[in-house]
């Protein structure tokens, strides 16, 4: 990498967010760009989490983009070779390979006012950008709890994202701890050639059966020759997602009848009354994100499994020490534990216009207008943002409505033209998420009575969007420059930068419909 590279655009990540992103810039003609990765390959979670059993919980037509159609899905809910294969298709495909820097982890990012453009340092070198796209994702960086006493344990440990292929399990005593998607497939997975495994959980998951099969390859070839066939095959999938999302976003007490059917799935396989009360739930279906599988409750009613309903708290040399008392020695521990979504390290290396980094911004919880651009971090946006995420849907649906935000931003700054950039009102990223808190309260993300990775350190739901896909493509499917603040580079007449001047508040908005633009006020940086 150049010593002193300028890109027009640098994007940081190239799991789906990242090439999402790679793409809509050479199609919209920008092929000025750079595509910053850590790893020594594309993929971002996929990449990551190799586990046994992996696999993606949203149908196959689905999850993919909707302008890279794979006809060739081999089931109906890939496995994670078969979704990272796909990423490397699409990177081969729309000619990505020459614009990605692998090897290249952002170490520090610093907004340069006189310059207007970020100073970008990594570990394969450092560049600036006129904007920066970052798409670093919510599930990166494994949270592994801080237990006492874990560091003196003698066996092997690591966390479901960074699974050691190279340690045999078979025959040895397991600890699986947490009971969240990941674990609901690795249980089943091993299960059959550990001796002893012991699952330790502290909230009990809603578990639906995994409807899953293999495509034909009749309806493969019916696809590739008929693409319009595999677009309404993605098209009925979505519908009907879009008309369940009412239940958890609207009318939670609906979702009563679905906590029946899963409650029959699990007398089906669980017939130990014992088991079976620590097994079940006492917060609304939904309030977590529902888990699919038809193997994870037949898993845990055979002899080698033994089910700890509570949490890990101490470590003794190869003893577990549960939050009950419980203990249960061990060969080898799993954690299942999830990811830093509320407080992406990523922010903590990201220096805005007033010299905060972003972390110290979100402090107080994560905010963004329209999921995408934070008031002090002008030209930066945020792909799979705050209250972008999904609780029964593809994530690639809110992903391609932020490239399309992404899109007009980037034509907004050409049509501005000169050395510019846009900056987001504080007063219009607190008008977009009171009405997104406003709108949540009555989701069942926050009334279902559970405590979900979906919610930051103070009880807010940062994460999920608590409305349809289709609400978020129309509010996301322009710019509105009423709601930005317009950065020209500082003028040399006094010889230094003047200072900005203060934004003054906005109107509430309704972010839901955007309203036509308005022209930006300009300041000088």
């Amino acid at each position: 990498m150049a010593e002193h590279e300028h890109v027009r655009v640098a994007v940081i990540g190239s799991g789906f967010g990242g090439l999402g992103a790679a793409v809509r810039l050479r199609r919209e003609g920008i092929t000025d760009f750079v595509v910053l990765e850590r790893a020594d390959s594309v993929g971002g979670t996929w990449r990551d989490n190799s586990y046994p059993g992996c696999a993606c919980d949203v149908p196959s037509h689905l999850y993919s983009f909707s302008f890279a159609p794979n006809p060739d899905w081999p089931r109906t809910f890939s496995g994670q070779e078969h979704i990272r294969a796909y990423l490397e298709h699409v990177t081969d495909v729309f000619r990505l390979r020459p614009h990605i820097r692998l090897n290249s982890e952002v170490k520090r990012m610093t907004w340069d006012a006189e310059q207007l453009r970020w100073d970008i340092e990594t570990t394969g070198g450092n560049l600036s950008a006129d904007v920066v796209v970052s798409a670093t994702g919510p599930l990166s960086d494994p949270k592994i709890p801080d237990i006492p006493g874990l560091d003196s344990f003698p066996g092997k440990v690591f966390h479901s994202a960074r699974w050691d292929h190279d340690y045999d399990l078979r025959g040895k005593r397991v600890a699986m701890v947490g009971t969240g998607a990941s674990a609901i497939q690795i249980v089943p997975s091993i299960q059959p050639e550990v001796s002893r495994l012991t699952l330790f959980q502290r909230t009990p998951p809603w578990v639906m059966p995994r409807v899953d099969r293999a495509i034909s390859p009749l309806e493969r070839g019916l696809h590739r020759a008929l693409p319009l066939t595999a677009q309404l095959r993605r098209g009925l999938l979505w519908g009907i997602r879009e008309l369940q999302v009412q239940a958890f976003t609207k009318r939670p007490g609906e979702l009563g009848f679905v906590e029946q059917l899963a409650r029959r799935n699990m007398a089906r396989a669980i017939k130990d009354p014992a088991l079976r009360a620590r097994l079940t739930p006492d917060y609304r279906i939904g309030c977590k994100r529902i888990l699919l599988s038809s193997t994870y409750y037949p898993a845990l009613a055979q002899p080698n499994v033994e089910v700890v309903a509570s949490g890990l708290t101490e470590v003794r040399g190869s003893t577990l020490i549960a939050a009950d008392g419980s203990e249960a020695e061990a060969d080898a521990i799993v954690f299942g534990t999830g990811f830093r979504v509320t407080d992406m390290p990523i922010a903590e290396r990201v220096v805005g216009a007033d010299g905060r980094t972003l972390a110290e911004s979100w402090k107080n919880g994560m905010e963004a207008l329209r999921g995408a651009t934070a008031a002090g971090f002008p030209n930066l946006m945020t792909i799979i943002g705050p209250n972008t995420g999904l609780g029964n849907s593809s994530m690639i649906l809110m992903i391609e409505a932020q490239l399309n935000y992404l899109a007009d931003f980037l034509r907004q700054l050409d049509v501005l033209g000169g050395r510019a950039a846009l900056d987001a009102r504080p007063g219009a990223v607190r008008a977009w998420n009171r009405t997104v808190q406003e709108r949540m309260k009555r989701t069942v993300w926050n009334t279902g009575g559970c405590t979900s990775w979906y919610l930051d350190a103070s009880g807010r739901n940062t994460t999920i969007w608590p409305g349809t896909t289709t609400e978020f493509r129309r509010a996301t499917r322009r710019v509105d420059l009423a709601e930005y603040t317009l950065v020209r580079a500082p003028r040399k007449t006094t010889g230094r930068a003047p200072a900005q001047q203060p934004v003054e508040p906005m109107e509430p908005v309704e972010p839901m419909e955007p309203r036509e633009p308005r022209e930006p006020r300009e300041i000088d940086a």
